[in-house]
């Protein structure tokens, strides 16, 4: 492997500028395409692009004007069949285009972990119309979980507890969505004692490896705290590894993957998966000796990855706006960085609406429960304002 690499990231959040940041350290250029500007791995990437992903003819207009060697997908709303195009010209998607593809749609890589794999899932149907998800919904019990089929950081999902909260929920499921379908998946709610992320690290020349489970916490579909090391038992990891490399084996490539579990006392429940860095994992910003961007970087580029180090309890903390804005500030930083083993990441987004993540919240303590008191309050410190 040479050095440096052309790499065209789609999606530029503040999960691809900690890609980008871990690719320029190691002397590779960066291509960030989003669909607004000056998103935040715009940046600090060497050139950008606006387009709507969702264009195959956009999509084709910057592969050809610049000519990756990588294709990196960051966002799910992507046309994967133009990057299935791009991998048989020889440049490489991850982890793949087919396994892209498959994880882009929360029915497709539910139909492979539970039908083809035969692997635990919650029970769950599918809907196109109001009217089938009335039925749906009859049929798997309340209370359930609604989700858009394509979606990101909890968009469109919702608990519905009661026949008469179904309307909203599909409304808001739509609302939600991303990419060009109206379909959304009703679930089975899981009684769960904790939800956690296990990184599944796949690499092209040597073994799947994965970092210590992570524990999170969401509201509204979206992730509020995650902490490391996740309190579960070493059975139930090994359990939650043996199924997520199932699963990764089965889709192949390499990279990184966010494979999502449900733990309760007796079960450990594949939930999702994502091809990428995954939002829970920003705590191993602090929590490793190698973060999961670098990670992902390394398994991409194939390069060594001879240890992963996880340096003690440690938690995350997601920092939200309150209101709509197009002129941010941030206050309270000063105060939030007053306490020891403290970290901010404020992602430099250009603007803010309600519950939108605008930064994070970083901490290590001598427990998990310490750890995740540290970081909420150092949250809590840093308020979004106009400028």
């Amino acid at each position: 492997m040479k050095l440096p690499q052309k790499l065209m990231l789609l999606g530029s959040g503040e999960l691809g500028k900690e890609v980008v940041i871990a690719a320029k350290r190691l002397g590779n250029y960066v291509i960030a395409v989003d669909r607004y500007a000056n998103a935040p791995a715009m940046q600090v990437a060497d050139c950008c692009e606006v387009i709507s992903m969702l264009s195959g003819d956009d999509l084709e207009r910057i592969v050809l004007k610049h000519q990756p060697n990588y294709i990196i997908p960051e966002i799910e709303a992507i046309r994967t069949e133009k990057l299935m195009e791009f991998e048989q010209r020889g440049i490489t998607v991850i982890p793949t285009a087919k396994a892209t593809d498959y994880t882009m749609n929360r029915d497709r890589i539910r139909e492979l972990a539970h039908q083809e794999l035969g692997i635990r899932t919650a029970k769950y149907a599918y809907a196109t119309t109001l009217d089938e998800m009335i039925k749906v919904s009859q049929a798997i019990g309340f209370p359930n979980v609604v989700k858009p089929v394509m979606s990101s950081s909890g968009k469109g999902q919702s608990l519905v507890n009661h026949a008469d909260e179904v309307e909203k929920a599909w409304n808001y499921a739509i609302e939600g969505s991303r990419g060009d379908t109206q379909k959304i998946i009703v679930e089975e709610f899981i009684n769960f004692d904790i939800e956690i992320t296990l990184l599944t690290i796949k690499q092209w020349n040597a073994p799947t490896i994965f970092c210590s489970p992570i524990g999170h916490r969401q509201e509204r579909g979206d992730y509020q705290e995650s902490w490391q090391p996740a309190e579960i038992s070493n059975s139930q990891v090994i359990e939650a590894q043996s199924i997520a490399k199932k699963v990764t084996d089965a889709l192949g490539g390499a990279g990184i993957f966010g494979v999502e579990f449900f733990i309760t006392k007796n079960e450990v429940i594949f939930s999702e998966l994502s091809p990428r860095p995954h939002d829970t994992g920003m705590v191993t910003i602090i929590s490793q000796n190698l973060n999961e961007f670098e990670l992902h970087l390394r398994a991409v580029l194939g390069l060594p990855i001879p240890n992963i180090e996880q340096l003690g309890a440690s938690a995350s903390a997601v920092i939200l706006a309150t209101e709509n804005s197009d002129s941010i500030a941030y206050e309270g930083v000063a105060e939030a960085l007053s306490e020891p083993n403290i970290d901010l990441r404020l992602f430099g987004k250009p603007d803010s609406r309600p519950f939108r993540r605008m930064g994070v919240a970083l901490a290590k303590g001598s427990d998990i429960a310490e750890a995740r008191e540290k970081a909420k309050k150092a949250a809590d410190k840093v308020k979004i304002v106009n400028q």
